[in-house]
């Protein structure tokens, strides 16, 4: 089966790296970058299955960038992510077409389980 693609987008570097490297292991491609504005680039130019979108960033946060990636891409699925979240940022971005919303630090394994769920996908091997 063909890998998932996914976009991670957080303005904590090391979070993303570490992020890429857990989602590469498990077959995942990941790609991430650190501005909101490098992501919308990044999906102008190259095709993803599913964004993990930091919800509080500096410039374009993640709310702006979920606005302008539903624009350009209406079925691109967005999972939410953020360490200072409220029930009304999850309804706002749940709003604007967020498939999920979740809480760091988030344990990889529920990722996995949501990026693939996102994506219509199971877990091999359970």
């Amino acid at each position: 089966m063909e890998p998932l693609h996914v976009l991670i987008v957080d303005d904590e570097a090391e979070l993303v790296t570490a992020l890429e490297e857990r989602l590469n292991l498990r077959g995942f491609e990941a790609r991430g970058v650190t501005t909101g504005a490098d992501a919308l680039a990044l999906l102008a130019e190259k095709p993803f299955d599913v964004v993990l979108l930091d919800l509080k960033m500096p410039g374009l946060g993640g709310l702006e960038v979920i606005k302008r990636i539903k624009q350009e891409q209406p079925g691109m699925r967005v999972i939410l992510l953020t360490g200072w979240g409220s029930e009304e940022d999850a309804e706002k971005g749940k709003a604007l077409g967020a498939y999920d919303y979740l809480m760091k630090p988030v344990k990889i394994s529920d990722l996995v389980r949501v990026l693939l769920s996102a994506c219509d996908r199971e877990e091999e091997g359970e």
